[in-house]
């Protein structure tokens, strides 16, 4: 009997890495023999670093950046196991969880800090790079990120314009030449599962700014302003953001990356699915467990365990979902391969002891799945036999 464990992390409570080794204790709770295989995933969001590092025998160097509110930050980048790529999360350096709950403000926020982070990437002399987008606090367009990597972003007076997405209305101009020119002679893998455009009701702005802090107003100004800036943009390189599908990621740095970066843009789990070689290690695979805090309609939009679930269906092999929450429109998923999905909360709690007992709700509930599922089929088959 072979599993295949490969979850996304449980979110305010559990990595993946701690997700995957509860799911492993239940397993083998249940049926000591069994052959497991933790493979914990990210989908391009917080945690893809991590993922990628422990799967390939990477390492992680720490350097400090500017923060997103122009403060002092620590953020890291992985360097994979070929010792030749390196893996960069935006949210390290410009992430919500650098931003006190009180002190969101997508109008000043920016991403200078993951350009430097990059940059820091490109002195160590690597030119091949994994870009997670996701978690991101800030709303401005990437030009945050473009600064600290050379480009010069000038105002009417010619002067920088000032940081965060409500200094974007004050570009006049944007010199394309300044850019680091290590950049062109690079690879930039953007995993990203956004295909918001950079603007209008299903841009940036509207469908992201509230979660960063933005009011209805802010909103409106943040949205104006990017339309400006991919005005800009389009004016400077003939590359045209406004309707481009993910191009709104992240804040709109999707798009940056797009006019400015030879990039190559996949979904995220995709990138992280093929670097942890889950297709040839479903060989000889019985069943595969997966999954994430939350699973919804929102699940089957690319996010982990619709991925792995893709994956393991091509091969025959069928997935099942173990989830903190289960929400309205997952049964979308049953018709990706996904056999079924269980929620680990095993009885009325807050979501405070939820989170607080995780760790102990996942194991419970991986022993009784995979007790349950190998009982029905075995005793299905028995009686086929006879």
């Amino acid at each position: 009997m072979k599993i295949i464990i490969a979850p996304d992390s449980f979110k305010g409570s559990l990595t993946a890495v701690q997700a995957a080794s509860a799911i492993n204790r239940g397993i083998l709770k249940a049926f000591p023999e069994a052959e497991t295989v933790q493979l914990p995933i990210g989908d391009g969001g917080e945690g893809t670093m991590e993922t990628l590092v422990a799967a390939t025998g990477g390492k992680i160097r720490r350097v400090e950046v500017t923060g997103p509110l122009n403060q002092p930050a620590e953020a890291a980048y992985g360097i994979l196991g070929d010792g030749k790529t390196c893996v960069v999360e935006m949210a390290s350096a410009s992430g919500l969880h650098l931003v006190p709950e009180n002190g969101l403000s997508p109008l000043k926020a920016t991403t200078y800090g993951t350009g430097e982070l990059i940059r820091h990437a490109l002195d160590d002399g690597f030119t091949n790079f994994i870009v997670g987008l996701g978690g991101s606090a800030t709303n401005d367009g990437g030009a945050g990120m473009l600064q600290a990597l050379g480009l010069n972003i000038l105002d009417s007076e010619g002067d920088e314009i000032g940081f965060g997405g409500g200094a974007l209305s004050d570009v006049s101009r944007i010199d394309t030449g300044s850019l680091d020119a290590r950049i062109s002679e690079s690879t930039f893998i953007i995993a990203s599962d956004v295909q918001n455009p950079l603007i209008g009701p299903d841009g940036a702005s509207h469908v992201f700014g509230p979660q960063k802090g933005a009011d209805l107003e802010q909103v409106e100004l943040l949205d104006r302003n990017l339309v400006h800036w991919a005005d800009r943009i389009l004016e400077a390189t003939g590359i045209r953001l406004h309707d481009l599908a993910g191009a709104g990621a992240a804040g709109g740095i999707g798009g940056a990356f797009q006019a400015f970066f030879p990039v190559t843009v996949k979904r995220g789990v995709d990138v992280v699915l093929d670097y942890i070689q889950l297709d040839q290690k479903l060989a000889g695979t019985d069943l595969v467990i997966t999954g994430e805090g939350q699973v919804d309609r929102q699940t089957a939009f690319g996010k982990t365990p619709l991925g792995v679930a893709q994956r393991a269906g091509s091969q025959n092999v069928p997935t099942i979902i173990l989830a903190g929450s289960v929400g309205e429109g997952a049964g979308v998923l049953h018709k990706h391969g996904v056999v079924s999905i269980h929620s680990i909360v095993n009885g009325p709690m807050t979501l405070a002891e939820a989170f607080e007992r995780a760790e102990e709700l996942l194991e419970s509930s991986a022993e009784q799945v995979v007790r349950a599922y190998f009982y029905q089929n075995t005793h299905i088959k028995g009686r086929l036999e006879v």
